[in-house]
């Protein structure tokens, strides 16, 4: 057969009109790569702002919060109030020893807070030292209570972050100064900027924390806590402490053992339970939507390649007539097809990495805002270009070994 110059033409514009059809069809695989990062690097961002939220609290706590009790009891009628006391404390520390710390709190609500002309309303909590096990406090300024407040009954507080801001606008150290709450004042010795959204009696920001037996005092309670919070030793889920620790208190304050509303209790080890699982769900779905897109995008370089073959029969007859091995068709074709999917991949995750770039200057843009990180990980990126260079291959093997049947006389015969 005579090869004139028409036939390179046609050759020439079949390989113009493939590589078009080629880009097009990368596009597939740059959106899935995109999807896969954007989403794994967004995920991880949304779960450090939902995690912020939970800022310092322990995850294995146990809060105790006496109600009303629902059922007639020992002569005792329903709807019957009654209150946890400091005896409580020293049973619960005693029967239970897998509980690492036992504190009560005691608590005011919207107290006037005054210092010099400046006011703020706030709640007030009594605490004990051990309480920082339960929300561990972010000291701006100097410190937070201690034992010896505790034993000599000092009236010293700390304060949140937005009394601070409140009392003291001009942002100085407050500590050593005095405020009045409600009728008694108090020397300021720390400041508490926690940004959690979680605690208890009253946000983080908006609490005057002073001694338990100065509040103990003050509000004239006697030997009653409003509530206790509890923590378990290292290993130990408060799931399988709840049920004792309730048959404990039903018995010493007579209420039905079986009246789950005359004590509630409060388990964060479920609450953060339930989130992590969310998060675990979040990720799998995060993976099969990348991965699909992905692997949709690959299907989509695969039959193109297939349209490349057959559009460049006499192409692919000329080199094997001329020489060329099947093995130099096998090679020509899987590269032609890992290098669509590794450049067009590459698009994908520098553009994934710049917009979840913006998204995290963004997010932290705010001062008050915790740090985010909305980024994916050097080795997720470079675990991702494996994966097209893999799913490459796998996108080159079908066309490749169609091509490497075509035979050099049919080929011509084709033509």
């Amino acid at each position: 057969m005579r090869l004139d110059i028409d036939t390179y033409r046609e050759i020439a514009d079949s390989l113009v009109r493939n590589k078009s059809r080629s880009l097009l069809t990368g596009f597939g695989v740059f959106w899935g790569i995109f999807m896969l990062l954007f989403l794994i690097g967004g995920g991880k961002g949304l779960k450090q702002i939902v995690s912020a939220n939970f800022e310092g609290f322990a995850t294995n706590t146990c809060i105790l919060i006496p109600d009303n009790t629902t059922k007639p009891w020992k002569g005792f009628r329903e709807g019957r109030s009654w209150g946890l006391t400091f005896t409580d404390i020293e049973r619960l520390r005693h029967m239970v020893p897998e509980l690492e710390t036992v504190t009560p709190i005691v608590s005011s609500w919207a107290e006037d807070i005054v210092s010099g002309a400046n006011s703020i309303t706030a709640n007030v909590k009594g605490v004990y030292a051990d309480y920082s096990k339960i929300e561990e406090p972010r000291i701006k300024f100097g410190r937070y209570l201690n034992d010896s407040d505790i034993a000599g009954e000092r009236k010293v507080c700390v304060i949140g972050k937005r009394i601070w801001n409140s009392l003291f606008p001009d942002g100085s150290d407050p500590c050593g100064s005095f405020i009045k709450v409600g009728q008694v004042y108090y020397q300021v010795i720390g400041v508490d900027v926690s940004s959690g959204n979680v605690s208890i009696n009253g946000n983080s920001d908006e609490v005057v924390t002073i001694p338990l037996p100065v509040a103990q005092k003050i509000y004239h309670r006697g030997d009653n806590v409003d509530l206790i919070c509890v923590t378990g030793r290292g290993g130990t889920r408060m799931s399988q402490l709840e049920d004792r620790i309730f048959q404990i208190l039903a018995r010493e304050h007579s209420f039905a053992p079986d009246d789950k509303h005359a004590l509630f209790i409060l388990n964060t080890e479920q609450m953060f339970s339930i989130i992590d699982n969310l998060f675990n769900g979040l990720n799998f779905l995060i993976w099969l939507v990348g991965l699909g897109t992905i692997l949709a995008g690959v299907i989509g370089v695969s039959n193109i390649m297939m349209v490349t073959v057959k559009e460049r029969t006499t192409e692919i007859g000329i080199r094997r007539a001329i020489g060329a091995t099947p093995r130099d068709i096998l090679s020509q074709i899987i590269m032609e097809s890992i290098s669509l999917t590794l450049a067009a991949g590459s698009f994908g995750i520098v553009f994934s990495v710049q917009l979840l770039r913006l998204m995290e200057k963004v997010a932290n843009s705010s001062p008050d805002a915790a740090p985010t990180e909305f980024q994916v990980g050097f080795w997720t990126a470079v675990s991702a270009a494996i994966l097209l260079t893999v799913l490459g291959i796998a996108a080159g093997l079908a066309p490749a070994s169609r091509a490497m049947a075509i035979k050099p006389v049919d080929a011509m015969r084709d033509e």
